[in-house]
């Protein structure tokens, strides 16, 4: 397998603690002269869906790379630590579907291996895969190791996924999950932008008025604006506020747009 100048890591393990730092060490010892992206590191403890958003909406702009990505509840139980090789880079991390929906926006799962090698992992602690597994593992990758240096094969079709959102349209409505809230409080929604057209000029979002546009200031100061956003997903905003709170909704939500 080729080898990658690039290795990406996105997690909840927050700022506060040395989880960061030791899996960055842990590259720099096995692949020193690779260069790391941190994604985020603030992702919601435990919150598989928001990371695997995050993820997905980013690894297609960034450089080819081994991305390792651990938000990980399930650390130390009987589920699997794998990685997938795609035609834009390699994903690490646990399988609990943070990662099929990143291997999509890098072309397709093309192989799949399951991370338990006793040379590559002699003495994992229980609770820091991330460490002990993950990290090794993409460094090692980086170098050009194959994945099944790592561990045996395995099917992609037993890899664990996330529901899909809810998305239903009708005529000129449209009922949609949340699929995440960004930093600001803008709500992103699981449906294209393009949906957008199928909308009249003004929209009602949880029985509040909203303005289509293109970017925040297209609704007057306070209010909402219902438009694209980066990743080319339908979501509101308001205008020098927060969209979650004025609605009162978060990830997992469904809100009717009509």
């Amino acid at each position: 397998m080729p080898g990658y100048a690039w290795l990406s890591l996105t997690t909840d393990y927050g700022l506060s603690d040395g989880f960061v730092a030791a899996c960055h060490g842990v590259v720099a010892r096995i692949a020193p002269t690779v260069r790391v992206i941190d994604v985020s590191h603030l992702v919601p403890a435990g919150d598989v869906a928001r990371g695997a958003t995050v993820l997905a909406q980013t690894v297609g702009h960034l450089p080819p790379a081994v991305h390792v990505a651990v938000v990980d509840p399930g650390v130390g139980t009987a589920r699997r630590g794998v990685a997938l090789r795609t035609p834009g880079g390699v994903l690490v991390g646990p399988d609990n579907g943070l990662l099929p929906r990143a291997a999509e926006a890098l072309g397709g799962i093309v192989e799949v291996a399951e991370l338990t090698s006793p040379e590559w992992f002699p003495e994992p602690s229980r609770t820091f895969h991330g460490r002990d597994i993950f990290a090794p593992a993409a460094a090692r990758f980086t170098l050009g190791a194959s994945l099944t240096d790592a561990g045996p094969a395995v099917d992609p079709a037993t890899l664990v996924r996330l529901p899909e959102p809810v998305l239903v349209a009708g005529d000129g409505w449209l009922e949609a999950e949340v699929l995440t809230v960004d930093h600001f409080g803008n709500v992103q929604f699981a449906a294209p932008g393009s949906t957008l057209r199928h909308l009249g000029p003004v929209v009602r979002i949880g029985g509040r008025r909203a303005v289509r546009g293109g970017t925040f200031a297209d609704a007057p100061a306070g209010e909402l604006v219902v438009y694209p956003d980066s990743a080319d997903r339908l979501a509101v905003a308001v205008n020098g506020g927060r969209a979650d709170e004025l609605l009162g909704v978060g990830p997992g939500d469904v809100l009717r747009l009509e």
